[in-house]
């Protein structure tokens, strides 16, 4: 039999890179000598990627594109980052050029772009990127926000819509330089919607480009006004983000649920939330028996009426949660009845501030917890503006809150806050004497895991527009076998 040759690392490490879409490792310098296996060890990511929807289709918007960060002070080490139109030719709209200092740039009406970009070296790990939007009037009225992801595969959409009065657009933009083919799967509460002939089925995105696809024409005979998108790829990979509009409430991003899990976590429901509408969707073929709990200041109670929810498999499953927190702002937090039957879900929760004309919607979809580290850019330092949500949902919690410089100046400022088990904690960091958007980066110190969601609230002719993007680990380090390990394990 022919023997295969050891692999080494800095094989491992591509392969490893080309996973995980997102990053590239690095070897540590140097290891053991004595040939003793060796325990692997956490490296910073060397190149992250990020792709950004193109804003709005309306020629009032005005949008902001923030670019940070976290991590080692000026001087240590090299590294370059920049987020470029999604087109062939396009030039750089941001370029952060050290850790720690956010970078921003805005663009106005329906011309902004999608963008793509990289960072390597030191400007890599937990490079974080972010659109915001103010639209004054009009159908897409609202501040839409939505944090730039990495590319992926695979996505997983609870409670986009088809019916009279929303419009839905799945965003799909494609970072590489080849075509990606992509697939819209529709699932409503009778289970997979078929769509028109052809429609949701090999979607080609050509290299360096986006595309915006309509949910209501996949289903022009059909009206579903509570649904599941699975946006997945045959060829290549893209960001994918859904845009919603609503008529006469607004509209805002709806970004992808994290992927299916027993228990989830939504974090960041407004106080003044005078809607809250969970829709959840499990994809396997066992259905979900689920607890629902809100996990406010005081502790987490069972909201009453709905304290349970069944989700049959291949069905969308919705429930009305109305008034919600009644003027405590909280997460909502699912767990499976029996912990023997854990029937891996996704979802999210459409939220809705204020009545009659003064309407705002936004969504908040399942997130996983900040884990070592996350961050979420452009945060305002205006009086109410911003409000930091952290959840404990197992147990004791200890995080660091950091709000970074301005992009105008200003100096950073870091605190720890304790979350007790079953609680959320609000608070509204910021940094002192800071001018311009500035940056948040929660790391977790002790204890059980955290779930965070930043709100960004802006007023507009009376009406408190918002948008709430959650917080999730950067993944800014992987673990990779040290230099002297016997690698050849992973060829047999």
């Amino acid at each position: 039999m022919k023997q295969r040759a050891p692999l080494t690392l800095a094989a491992v490490a591509a392969a490893l890179a080309a996973l995980t879409g997102a990053a590239a490792l690095t070897a540590p310098a140097g290891g053991p000598s004595d040939g003793k296996a060796a325990t692997s060890a956490r490296m910073p990511v060397e190149r992250s990627l990020l792709v950004c929807p193109g804003p709005s289709s309306s020629d009032i918007a005005e949008t902001t594109y923030t670019s940070f960060t976290p991590g080692a002070p000026a001087g240590e080490g090299k590294g370059s980052a920049r987020l470029l139109g999604a087109t062939k030719d396009a030039k750089p709209v941001l370029e952060p050029k050290e850790p720690g200092k956010p970078v921003g740039a805005t663009a106005n009406g329906a011309d902004a772009p999608a963008l793509t970009g990289s960072a390597d070296g030191v400007l890599a790990p937990g490079w974080t990127a972010q659109l915001t939007t103010k639209v004054a009037a009009g159908r897409a009225r609202g501040v839409l926000g939505v944090g730039c992801t990495a590319p992926g595969t695979d996505f997983w959409f609870p409670g986009v819509s088809t019916a009279k009065g929303r419009e839905d657009y799945v965003h799909l933009t494609n970072p590489d330089d080849a075509a990606a083919v992509v697939d819209i799967t529709l699932f409503g509460p009778d289970g997979m919607a078929k769509p028109e002939a052809g429609t949701g089925e090999n979607i080609r995105v050509d290299a360096k480009s986006t595309k915006t696809v309509l949910l209501s024409s996949l289903l022009p005979a059909t009206q579903l006004a509570d649904a599941t998108a699975h946006v997945t790829t045959r060829a290549g990979r893209v960001g994918a983000s859904v845009q919603v509009g609503e008529e006469n409430v607004g509209a805002d991003w709806l970004p992808a649920s994290t992927d299916p899990a027993g228990s989830l976590v939504l974090p960041g429901i407004p106080a003044d939330a005078t809607s809250v509408r969970l829709v959840a969707f499990v994809p396997g073929e066992e259905d979900a028996d689920l607890k629902l709990r809100l996990a406010g200041p005081g502790g987490a109670i069972s909201p009453a009426g709905s304290e349970q929810l069944h989700a049959k498999a291949g069905m969308t499953a919705v429930m009305d949660l109305k008034d919600l927190t009644r003027g405590e702002p909280g997460s909502l937090v699912l767990t499976p009845k029996d912990p023997k039957k854990a029937a891996p879900l996704v979802a999210a929760v459409r939220v809705v501030r204020g009545s009659g004309a003064k309407q705002e919607l936004g969504f908040i979809p399942a997130t996983r917890p900040v884990g070592t580290r996350a961050t979420v850019a452009d945060n305002r330092p205006e009086q109410n503006t911003t409000l930091l949500s952290l959840t404990a949902p197992t147990a004791d919690a200890k995080v660091k809150v950091t709000a970074s410089p301005g992009t105008g100046g200003g100096e950073p400022a870091s605190q720890e806050v304790t979350v007790k088990a079953g609680t959320t904690q609000t608070l509204a960091p910021a940094p002192a004497g800071g001018k311009g958007s500035y940056a948040l980066t929660v790391e977790t110190v002790s204890g059980g895991p955290v779930h965070a969601a930043r709100t960004l609230s802006l007023t507009e002719d009376g009406i408190t527009m918002f948008t709430v993007q959650g917080l999730s680990d950067d993944h800014s380090t992987v673990s990779v076998p040290r230099a002297a390990q016997d690698l050849s394990v992973l060829t047999r």
